[in-house]
């Protein structure tokens, strides 16, 4: 990754130049002190653009904004593979497997936690991701949710709380006490680390009522509300999300005409995750529905060991092309201004005068091509403010 924040730098010859709404031929652009400063014509930058200290020739090649990834599950350790193979094998998913993940990470050491998470990071940026929300969730006790925030708020600044993961095993039986611990003295140790707060929202984890106490503590203590919902089956979550006026729900495989309509009269932007189904192999979401009733749509990986274990952007573009009824240019969109949205970000998602300089040169000469070769490395260069 080249770091843009420490000079001047001017992007020439662009082939296409796509941003959210516009699409230019033969653009350049100028970065300054790690935020876009000028956008004009390549053939006439020299003269008409602010002097610049380095020059990059993107000889042709398509300039895309960095992807914005806003759910990834990276504070874990541990392997479920023999899980994905089973279910390859026809064993249908539930979120039981979770468990297992959460007893390897109660027993790993904060550096192994930290160094798979920036391995998995790493992974992220270098097929183009430059933001990237990363959630608790595999502790589910004080301070294995608190130290895995903690770890995470030194690789991003979009750190979710989620203790309302699953009811952890000691816990059986007694969801209402683990609620009360989940809106207590468990959010007041997270809450310092975390700038949101999710709850899963589905059979074999909480319901609405409980959905509703989690992300309303939450709320009071000044978080921003997310949710999972609608991954196994439909459910209230999805038009609670709506009411408590959360940025986003993510999953959004199942829902009802009323949900649709619920999230297209409110602000609350639909998150799709096309690597769970693949992985999991249930029924793709049908994000032309949703697009077609006005809802803002998002794309995330939701990287993860056990339903998605993919760090990929670009391959979840493809997905949602080839399986969700999704056009490139709408997939693109989701992956960056949509997903931007769901982070309530107004200064990442586009290329634009004013925005954080997170830019993606693909050895490419279409944005078409992400979804047109599949499972190809196709970022030639990233560059980000941060």
């Amino acid at each position: 990754m080249t770091a843009a924040s420490q000079k001047s730098t001017l992007i020439d010859n662009i082939g296409l130049l796509v941003t959210p709404g516009a699409e230019r031929t033969g653009a350049a652009v100028v970065i300054e002190d790690g935020v876009i400063a000028w956008i004009g014509d390549s053939r006439s930058s020299v003269g008409s653009a602010p002097a610049a200290d380095e020059r990059i020739d993107a000889a042709g090649r398509c300039v895309i904004p960095g992807f914005v990834d806003t759910h990834s599950h990276l504070m874990f350790a541990g392997d479920r593979a023999g899980e994905f193979e089973a279910r390859m094998a026809g064993q249908s998913y539930s979120a039981g497997g979770i468990r297992s993940t959460v007893t390897a990470t109660r027993a790993a050491s904060d550096s192994e936690l930290l160094t798979n998470a920036t391995r998995l990071v790493a992974e992220m940026r270098a097929q183009g991701t430059t933001t990237v929300e990363i959630k608790s969730g595999y502790g589910l006790t004080i301070g294995d949710e608190s130290r895995a925030l903690r770890l995470a708020s030194t690789l991003t600044r979009e750190t979710t709380y989620l203790g309302a993961h699953v009811v952890p095993v000691e816990f059986a039986g007694d969801v209402s006490g683990y609620v009360d611990l989940v809106t207590g003295a468990m959010l007041d140790a997270c809450a310092p680390h975390a700038r949101w707060i999710d709850v899963f929202c589905e059979d074999g984890a909480f319901d609405v009522d409980q959905a509703r106490a989690i992300l309303s503590a939450g709320i009071a203590r000044g978080l921003g509300a997310r949710m999972h919902s609608g991954q196994l089956g439909e459910s209230g979550g999805v038009k609670l999300a709506v009411e408590l006026g959360a940025a986003a729900v993510d999953h959004c495989t199942f829902l009802s005409d009323s949900d649709v309509d619920a999230l297209a009269s409110g602000n609350t932007v639909a998150t799709l995750l096309p690597g769970v189904e693949f992985s999991t192999r249930q029924p793709y979401p049908d994000a032309r529905r949703l697009l077609d009733s006005g809802v803002t749509v998002a794309i995330a990986t939701d990287c993860n060991p056990g339903s998605s274990y993919t760090s990929s952007m670009p391959f979840c573009i493809a997905v949602a092309v080839r399986d969700m009824g999704m056009t490139p240019a709408e997939a693109l969109h989701a992956a960056t201004a949509g997903a931007a949205a769901a982070l309530r970000r107004d200064d990442i998602g586009a290329i634009e005068p004013g925005k954080r300089a997170d830019l993606v040169i693909l050895d490419a000469p279409t944005y078409v091509h992400l979804a047109y070769r599949p499972g190809v490395p196709l970022v030639h260069r990233v560059l980000s403010s941060r």
